[in-house]
């Protein structure tokens, strides 16, 4: 049964992540423009635009078709029904598309060889654009098979599958899976002890809350709850850095050399975060006390340690999986701000290098990296709930 639940779900997170894949090609591909005019700048050469749009796959058609878009004629003159256009640089292949002001388009080839192109509309009829196309043997190499390649590919040697060929950063030029490799450790020294803080401290805290129910002590935890979930990150980073680092000088606030390194933002990720989850837990753990097994075992004088350990804490533990499994993806890629704000080389500092650079091959693994590892999550989590709690069949 379990093995066949496995199957299917993982069935299903494929048709998860081709949609992921489909939402990220449209927003890259579709709404993000022209990325070797915003690598390259306006003073760019056109043919190195134009090879760096090949190398990309930009020039290529959305889902098929045989005409590239390319600049090896440049900017064409247009003279009511004449058009005149001077070859930049070699480029294969090329056919002009006339498009006139009163009917329809016109394919004309140009010769391989001629460096002039000039083309007079028959019967008086007047051009409004031309553009110029390389032309391919192969419909379907286009920009969509492109992305889906980058995602998953397959090869004739071993081990004839290959994964997130996502190519080279357009900054640096070096390949896109290295920068991931790097950032993977660095996120992880972070984050780990932040998510491991959050939840250790919001279950203890909420066990300490539900103890003293509607008293004091409660009511202070959760005073303490909403503020910290009141407060800014911002402004928490900002004001630790001034504290810890400038005013007290105890901790270091920019680099990664060492544990010392880490303590400044793992006490300010615990403190802005383990709010949420001191109040998720609280309300879980209070509603499970109203329950007529806990009733019983404090009526029958058990001890704290068995009704709040041994009952309450075992039967909340499917709460407890889920709020973790929402946390875990963001072990793997960072937090955006603190690595930007401390200068720890992980995934989200890298992320915030890519965007400020346009740097969509980055963008795009980090999208979909961060999708995929959604999805096996979700998968480890529900079996997880039937580990915590045999009541549960996945089915």
């Amino acid at each position: 049964m379990m093995l066949k639940y496995i199957v299917r779900r993982s069935l299903y997170s494929l048709w998860v992540i081709f949609g992921v894949l489909l939402l990220t090609f449209a927003l890259f591909n579709l709404a993000s423009g022209d990325p070797a005019g915003a690598v390259l700048g306006k003073n760019a050469a056109p043919e190195e635009v134009d090879a760096l749009r090949r190398k990309l796959g930009s020039d290529l058609p959305l889902l098929f078709g045989t005409r590239c878009l390319t600049g090896a004629f440049g900017a064409p003159e247009i003279d009511g029904a004449r058009v005149s256009a001077r070859r930049l640089y070699a480029a294969g292949n090329i056919a002009a598309q006339i498009t006139f002001a009163d009917h329809s388009q016109e394919l004309v080839p140009i010769p391989d060889g001629a460096q002039n192109f000039v083309y007079a509309a028959p019967d008086g009829g007047t051009i409004r654009e031309c553009r110029f196309f390389r032309l391919q043997s192969s419909p379907w190499n286009s920009q969509f098979l492109r992305a889906v390649g980058e995602l998953v590919s397959f090869r004739r040697d071993f081990p004839y599958v290959s994964f997130f060929n996502f190519g080279e950063t357009l900054g640096t030029r070096e390949p896109v899976s290295a920068v991931l490799k790097r950032g993977v450790g660095p996120s992880l020294c972070l984050m780990l002890p932040i998510f491991l803080g959050e939840l250790l401290c919001g279950v203890v805290l909420a066990l300490v809350a539900v103890a003293f129910l509607g008293r004091f002590p409660d009511r202070l935890l959760l005073f303490v709850a909403v503020l910290t979930m009141s407060l800014s990150y911002l402004v928490a980073i900002i004001f630790g850095q001034w504290l810890g680092g400038y005013y007290l000088e105890w901790f270091p606030v920019w680099g990664f050399g060492g544990v010392r390194y880490f303590i400044l933002p793992v006490l300010i990720g615990i403190l802005c975060g383990f709010g949420g989850n001191l109040r998720f837990f609280r309300t879980v753990f209070a509603d499970e006390l109203r329950c007529e097994y806990l009733r019983t075992a404090l009526a029958k004088g058990a001890s704290p340690t068995a009704v709040y350990g041994r009952h309450l804490l075992r039967n909340a533990l499917v709460q407890i999986i889920t709020r973790a499994g929402a946390g875990l993806p963001f072990l793997f890629t960072g937090s955006l701000l603190l690595e930007s704000f401390f200068g720890i080389p992980g995934l989200g500092f890298a992320g915030m290098e890519a965007l400020m650079n346009s740097d969509i091959q980055l963008l795009k693994a980090l999208v979909l990296l961060s999708a995929v590892l959604f999805v096996i999550i979700n998968l480890l989590t529900d079996i997880a709930y039937a580990w915590a709690d045999p009541r549960i069949k996945l089915e």
